[in-house]
């Protein structure tokens, strides 16, 4: 059967990974980009957006794995766009909300993006379209393993969504970036899950650039 994995999730030493606030001007609130910024330094991410050079270390190696052999994602409302709540305000207006990537998403593959408030599917350039479901995270994956086929089933964030999935023992591979700050406030990934550990092989590696990449990998 295909995996459920999770790939490149930030957090800080205090385990928020986002921040408080946030608005269009501010996709992770006050924690700015400094969660992330290790990944701005890699060739991976720099290649990107059209830019050149870049690390090519162990910061690029794990930044992309979150690409090969995935075939859909699943991804929470808070992810795809400001937190709202009650319905989307903006369904077939000039202003309609299409997402923070532009016309052309990087995921090229079906996008489930988890909501209360089911909405049209939107397709965009590159074979990304995004499909709005109210579901259960099984009921989700069983949709998403449908979409992917043989391939891979990536959970995308935030971090309420992976929480979620992780507290319905759906994760295969967790891949978490634990970046040398302290924010305070935010969104944590780690409350309500005492004893997680138990149920994966933990590897840590530590990196020039501060941070460590702890990977959880389910127990055969």
């Amino acid at each position: 059967m295909s995996q459920v994995r999770v790939h490149n999730l930030s957090i800080s030493l205090d385990g928020f990974a986002t921040g408080e606030g946030i608005t269009l001007d501010a996709s992770f609130g006050h924690a700015g980009e400094r969660l992330h910024e290790w990944m701005f330094a890699t060739r991976f991410w720099r290649s990107k957006v059209g830019q050149p050079g870049g690390s090519t270390g162990v910061d690029n190696a794990f930044a992309e794995r979150i690409e090969p052999g995935v075939g859909a994602e699943i991804m929470g409302r808070g992810k795809f766009g400001p937190p709202e709540a009650g319905p989307w305000a903006d369904v077939g207006s000039e202003r309609e909300w299409r997402g923070w990537w532009g016309p052309n998403p990087p995921f090229h593959t079906p996008v489930f993006v988890l909501t209360h408030h089911p909405r049209p599917s939107i397709e965009m350039e590159g074979g990304t379209v995004f499909h709005f479901v109210d579901a259960t995270p099984r009921e989700a994956l069983d949709v998403a393993r449908e979409a992917a086929g043989d391939l891979d089933v990536r959970v995308g964030g935030g971090p309420t969504i992976v929480r979620d999935f992780l507290a319905a023992d759906l994760i295969d591979v967790l891949h978490v970036v634990q970046v040398p700050i302290l924010l305070g406030r935010g969104v944590r990934l780690w409350d309500g899950l005492e004893g997680i550990e138990e149920r994966y092989d933990v590897e840590a590696v530590s990196t020039p650039s501060g941070v460590t990449h702890l990977t959880f990998a389910r127990r055969s």
